[in-house]
């Protein structure tokens, strides 16, 4: 069994930062691709950043510049660091990895359960 845990959500004023982890545990072989998505009220789930095991990163237009994606790969863990928070952020924040547990033969897509990232003054 595989499990993301995410932590570092809240309420933050409109400029401020926020730092989200998201920690993979269980029985895992390898975690490859890690990522971050959010859903606000009433649109889609979206791409926030991702990053491969290499440590390439990719990043939404909106928050390119702003947010910086980064993992420990000893740890199973991906960060977001988030700065220059704006209201349009404000979002449920979701990990997500593919990881190959120590008895599959390939890797599968796990989620976190979900962070809500509030922007506001």
């Amino acid at each position: 069994q595989v499990q993301l845990v995410e932590s570092g959500g809240g309420l933050v004023q409109p400029g401020g930062s926020l730092r989200l982890s998201c920690a993979a545990s269980g029985n895992i072989f390898r975690v490859y691709s890690m990522g971050w998505y959010r859903q606000a009220p009433g649109k889609q789930r979206e791409l926030v950043a991702s990053i491969t095991r290499g440590g390439n990163t990719n990043y939404a237009n909106s928050v390119e510049g702003r947010f910086t994606i980064s993992r420990d790969g000893a740890e199973n863990t991906v960060y977001l660091q988030m700065n220059s928070l704006n209201p349009e952020d404000t979002a449920v924040y979701s990990c997500n990895a593919a990881v190959r547990a120590s008895d599959a033969p390939f890797a599968t897509n796990y989620w976190g359960q979900g962070t809500q990232v509030t922007v506001s003054s």
